[in-house]
């Protein structure tokens, strides 16, 4: 997905939901920030995207222009709606989010995470994708070490997982810094 590309997304979801703020909460969420990232950042044709104010209305988003809807089959990419709680997020995210609001979005607002924010939402998920995420953000200089093991303690995380996430996070970058 490109950063046109999530902007239609965020316009079709007021189209459909009649809202004017919207989250982007994926991987997707780094076009905020980095409107041009390396290719390898775009290659997700899905956004996961949610109304601030009416989070129940993902549903809505999903249904008509979500997987397998005609605006995926017309576009070749779609929206995932979501809810707030899909993501585990440090405290205070929603300070730290980058604003899309242009004429491709026909004025209505994306509120995308901080990379760093993004990483610690990925790197609690912990899935084998969200491991190839957060390493190739390391790898292309997107985040540093040291930004996000500060972000730890941030997490709304019992102290033992706080733990177990510190050493993931090092196990990660040592593999990619060691492999260069």
């Amino acid at each position: 997905m490109t950063r046109d590309q999530l902007e239609h997304v965020i316009r079709a979801s007021a189209a459909i939901t009649k809202e004017y703020t919207f989250v982007i909460i994926g991987s997707q969420s780094l076009l905020g920030q980095f409107p041009g990232p390396h290719e390898v950042f775009t290659m997700s044709a899905e956004a996961d995207i949610y109304p601030l104010d009416a989070p129940a209305l993902a549903d809505l988003i999903d249904t008509q222009i979500g997987e397998g809807s005609a605006f995926h089959d017309a576009f070749g990419y779609y929206a995932q709606g979501v809810g707030p709680e899909t993501a585990i997020l440090p405290r205070n995210w929603l300070l730290r989010v980058h604003r899309v609001q242009n004429d491709g979005t026909e004025g209505y607002l994306g509120l995308c995470l901080d990379v760093v924010d993004l990483f610690m939402s990925k790197a609690a998920a912990g899935r084998d994708k969200d491991r190839a995420f957060c390493m190739a953000l390391f790898e292309y200089g997107y985040v540093q070490l040291d930004q996000v093991l500060g972000m730890v303690e941030h997490m709304p995380m019992e102290p033992d997982e706080q733990k177990r996430l510190r050493r993931t996070i090092q196990r990660w970058a040592q593999a990619v810094f060691t492999a260069r």
